[in-house]
């Protein structure tokens, strides 16, 4: 009804549901975008974010093909929905972290971060001549007073604290996958946590993965700052979920 009255047309209108059809449509960007899936979780002393890496033509090379960012040297991002909006967000986080910095000569922390961006966001659902970002936010960093953190920020300007999070087009079903993960109250140790991550990500695509098919980032105390796992390590946890099973 409400779309037949046109109030899906403005980003600005409320339809007499209280919906906003435009900002809904920004969350259908993150899914049906790029038909990638993705799930982040955190360890007991790391955070590890899982993603699908599609290339989508051949001629295309695979090493500029990312949705894993660095934001600081410490502050890890994984981006999934549309790529030009995940860059151009990017790219504003990083000046707001340089900013911040510079301010304050300390490192912005990471819930800080979130709510910087949520607030560009959230900005962008009230003006007519702009449309929400289409892209879904992962903030991940091991942060001085907190540990381990994990954030999510979505098109709308909602952000959150997470123990484990998904986006992209089978969302739900890596929601429900990863809760069976902290359900168990599992000993999340570097190894674990990336096994169990990518282990849900495999579940939920009901496919087994190669090294090329995925990316993961990951932060952790053992480790300096946000690293990504080359296809090495990717496969030797690939090998250990096999055994497992």
């Amino acid at each position: 009804m409400s779309r037949a009255a046109g109030y899906d047309r403005h980003i600005t209108i409320f339809s007499p549901e209280g919906r906003l059809h435009q900002v809904e449509y920004a969350y259908q960007a993150v899914k049906k975008n790029q038909n990638v899936t993705s799930v982040a979780l955190r360890g007991n002393d790391c955070v590890v974010g899982v993603t699908q890496k599609k290339v989508p033509d051949k001629l295309m090379d695979k090493d500029f093909i990312t949705h894993l960012y660095n934001i600081t040297p410490n502050i890890g991002c994984l981006m999934t929905g549309m790529t030009p909006d995940a860059r151009a967000l990017v790219y504003r986080a990083r000046e707001i972290a340089a900013k911040f910095k510079d301010q304050n000569s300390y490192e912005i922390p990471v819930h800080f971060l979130a709510l910087k961006i949520a607030n560009i966001g959230q900005v962008y659902t009230q003006h007519a001549y702009m449309r929400p970002y289409g892209v879904n936010t992962m903030l991940y960093s091991i942060d001085d007073e907190a540990g381990p953190s994990l954030y999510q920020v979505d098109p709308a300007g909602m952000y959150m604290g997470y123990k484990a999070c998904a986006a992209g087009t089978k969302d739900a079903e890596a929601v429900n996958a990863l809760e069976k993960i902290i359900k168990k109250k599992l000993d999340l140790t570097e190894a674990e946590t990336i096994q169990q991550a990518i282990g849900a990500l495999q579940a939920v695509m009901g496919m087994d993965f190669k090294p090329a098919d995925i990316e993961v980032g990951i932060v952790s105390k053992k480790r300096t700052g946000f690293v990504r796992l080359s296809e090495e390590e990717i496969d030797s946890h690939l090998t250990a979920i096999a055994e497992k099973d």
